[in-house]
């Protein structure tokens, strides 16, 4: 297994993201990535959740079966199709890290170990016991950038093995933004990109193939103060005079106590769900806005266009500046129609879903 950050190599003609909002997967026949077949396979709330720490796979089966569904749905018919697929985890599950050598050795086996010693003291995890990949950035008199990837190497497992468990080969994996960002052409236009879904956004500035920023900010429901549903009824008759139809009453009271708490937790629960989307888009919103700031005070000019790749999807995010002000800044999904052959479009698979994917199918 390769854990690479972008395109090295000649990668697999199968591609699988996997995300908390669902499963994606496509194929391509050649390096240039014209998606010929994509599909999608559903899971169930929660089932992934990103992260660090172990357990990103909570139902497992159903994460499984949703990756098997969207591999079969792609892969093509005959006895010679290939199992083995590129696979891309969620920008929450890894850390990438934009780092500055003085100099660093020209072959890899040489070079790892002096950026895992460097990543030492920057990672929240053990770096010893992690997945590290790198790839040179830059490389002057003056010193040699490098963007580094690392997984926790138990996180990694998990991703890797519904894969296993679904029948494929996962020959390369890839975080989800990155991916997205090899399917750009190295032209020396910059680019903003901004890949944001449930739970977490993250932005990126590429020019020329280069990676000048990329910024992760995981986002997590806040709940309020929860209140108990329930409102105190009277007896309207004297308990000791007639029993029986005091106990009439007491069982509508405690019907109605049970109307009363369920419908004052769907209230709650409605207020706490547009209270985590109002936060969730200010955390979009401000992510882009220092997105555009390190933009403008990185190249000396304003970002014009910001990329979607994620699965809030171009609109949502362009309806979210004008809402909130951000005008000057045209938004629009990185996948087209021209990369996708005519018989894989399909209105069931938005666009800003196969960002991942048609990148990581693009050497």
């Amino acid at each position: 297994m390769e854990f690479l950050p972008t395109t090295l190599g000649t990668r697999p003609r199968l591609a699988v993201e996997v995300r908390a909002e669902g499963v994606v997967a496509a194929r391509a026949e050649d390096a240039a990535a014209l998606l010929a077949a994509v599909a999608r396979g559903d899971v169930a709330e929660g089932a992934v959740v990103p992260g660090l720490k172990v357990g990103n796979i909570t139902d497992r089966a159903g994460v499984v079966a949703a990756v098997r569904s969207a591999l079969d749905g792609v892969v093509g018919r005959g006895a010679e199709r290939s199992r083995d697929v590129t696979l891309i985890v969620p920008d929450a599950a890894v850390r990438v890290l934009l780092l500055d050598f003085d100099q660093l050795p020209s072959k890899m086996a040489e070079a790892l170990p002096v950026v895992r010693f460097r990543l030492k003291k920057l990672l929240p995890f053990d770096a010893d016991f992690a997945a590290v990949s790198y790839q040179v950035m830059s490389n002057a008199k003056d010193g040699v950038r490098v963007v580094a990837v690392a997984m926790p190497k138990e996180v990694l497992d998990e991703y890797e093995g519904v894969v296993t468990a679904a029948g494929y080969l996962p020959g390369a994996v890839l975080p989800s933004t990155l991916a997205a960002l090899s399917g750009l052409d190295e032209t020396d236009a910059a680019a903003l990109v901004v890949n944001a879904g449930m739970g977490a956004v993250t932005t990126a500035i590429v020019q020329a193939g280069i990676l000048l920023l990329h910024r992760s900010v995981d986002m997590h429901e806040t709940a309020g103060g929860a209140k108990e549903g329930h409102m105190a009824v009277e007896p309207m008759v004297d308990l000791e005079s007639n029993a029986g139809e005091w106990a009439q009453q007491e069982l509508a009271h405690d019907r109605f106590d049970a109307e009363t708490v369920m419908q004052a937790s769907v209230v709650e629960t409605a207020e706490i769900r547009e209270a985590a989307l109002l936060t969730a888009e200010r955390e979009v919103m401000q992510a882009v806005s220092v997105a555009a700031a390190y933009f403008e005070d990185t190249l000396l000019f304003s970002p014009e266009l910001a990329l979607s790749a994620g699965t809030l999807g171009a609109d949502a995010l362009g309806a979210m500046m004008h809402e909130s002000g951000l005008e000057g800044l045209r938004v629009r999904e990185m996948v087209d129609g021209s990369m996708m052959e005519t018989s894989a479009v399909t209105a069931a698979i938005p666009r800003g879903w196969l960002a991942g994917v048609r990148g990581a199918l693009k050497n």
